[in-house]
């Protein structure tokens, strides 16, 4: 039996969710009539925009991985190209707001090379550099 410990809302909300933006409701009365945070009602309605209500009601599975050129090309267009970022997810494929932000933020900062993957961990050869042995008994007896 496999459980994803990462979804924290129920398939049945998300489902009541979806039912909720076809009536039209906002992101408030929806997010009270769900009992769930107002901000979580916003990312869904993000989603249900870009993707439909089968990217919403199948939300918390594995993570996507972007290429390079993904990275640049959302993040170049959303910020010199004015896009939104809802119609930038749908034209990317981007399940979620977080990374296209974090693209975005890094974007600004440090240009498309910003974008490139790193090596994760540890690099090479950079091990800590051994401290001055401990002293001896007898040397610190004979210098006493």
């Amino acid at each position: 039996m496999s459980i994803d410990l990462r979804v924290k809302h129920d398939l049945e909300s998300r489902r009541r969710a979806v039912e909720l933006f076809d009536a039209g409701v906002g992101c408030k009365p929806a997010a009270e009539a769900l009992s769930v945070p107002r901000e979580t009602v916003r990312e869904w309605q993000w989603v249900y925009r870009a993707f439909g209500s089968e990217a919403l009601l199948s939300m918390g599975g594995k993570q996507s991985r972007y290429t390079f050129e993904q990275r640049v090309a959302a993040a170049s267009a959303v910020v010199d190209g004015g896009m939104a970022k809802a119609d930038a997810m749908a034209e990317f494929g981007i399940r979620s707001k977080s990374p296209l932000e974090r693209w975005c933020r890094l974007y600004r900062e440090g240009g498309a090379e910003a974008l490139r993957p790193r090596p994760k961990g540890r690099p090479r050869g950079s091990r800590s550099k051994p401290g001055p042995a401990p002293a001896s008994r007898r040397s610190r007896s004979a210098a006493a």
